[in-house]
């Protein structure tokens, strides 16, 4: 509709959020910045993980209903020696760990590209797959491109996998998680 536009650029890796065919067909160039938001998304993932475990919004909720209760919102397990799974180790799911290992977290990292090697020079744990992965951590952040290969990658087999309690964040694509299995999980 803007029919000056002559530039679309993205922060952050992908274009899949835009019409590319669209915008070369009315002569808009579309580029993106890959890494430039991956400290941003990885403050966000983690202060999500940290949000989780304290109830944060189900609190705030309650406070601003009035009601004061300190004892039950009290009752965070931490973080602090639990185990964060990474689906997806590139560099957003790089500068997760570094901040989970800040927090004193086991990181364990999950992706197809992924070697021993490279997961010990990280200073992390690597899984052989998703399911293990999800079988032995206490939380999960997601951190993959949407691709025909990722699409519902996290679906039923790993939610069954995934420990009872465990925390799930995603900051990736949507799609990379099949939301009806995420919501027979959660119920």
């Amino acid at each position: 509709a803007a029919r000056g536009l002559s530039l679309i650029i993205r922060a952050g890796a992908g274009v899949d959020t835009i019409d590319v065919k669209a915008a070369s067909a009315r002569g808009v160039y579309v580029a993106n910045c890959p890494g430039k938001n991956a400290d941003a998304v990885a403050e966000l993932a983690v202060g999500l993980l940290i949000a989780a475990d304290r109830r944060l919004v189900e609190a705030t909720l309650a406070l601003r209903e009035g009601k004061w209760r300190k004892a039950e919102f009290g009752k965070a397990r931490g973080l602090k020696g639990r185990t964060l799974g990474l689906v997806g180790f590139g560099t957003i799911g790089k500068a997760v760990a570094r901040r989970a290992l800040g927090l004193e977290m086991n990181v364990l990292a999950w992706s197809r590209s992924l070697t021993a090697e490279q997961a010990a020079a990280a200073g992390v744990a690597r899984a052989v797959s998703p399911a293990e992965l999800a079988r032995a951590s206490d939380a999960v952040s997601i951190h993959l491109a949407a691709t025909p290969e990722t699409r519902h990658l996290v679906g039923a087999a790993f939610f069954e996998a995934l420990k009872p309690g465990a925390l799930f964040v995603n900051t990736s694509r949507g799609d990379v998680v099949d939301t009806a299995a995420l919501k027979k999980a959660a119920a």
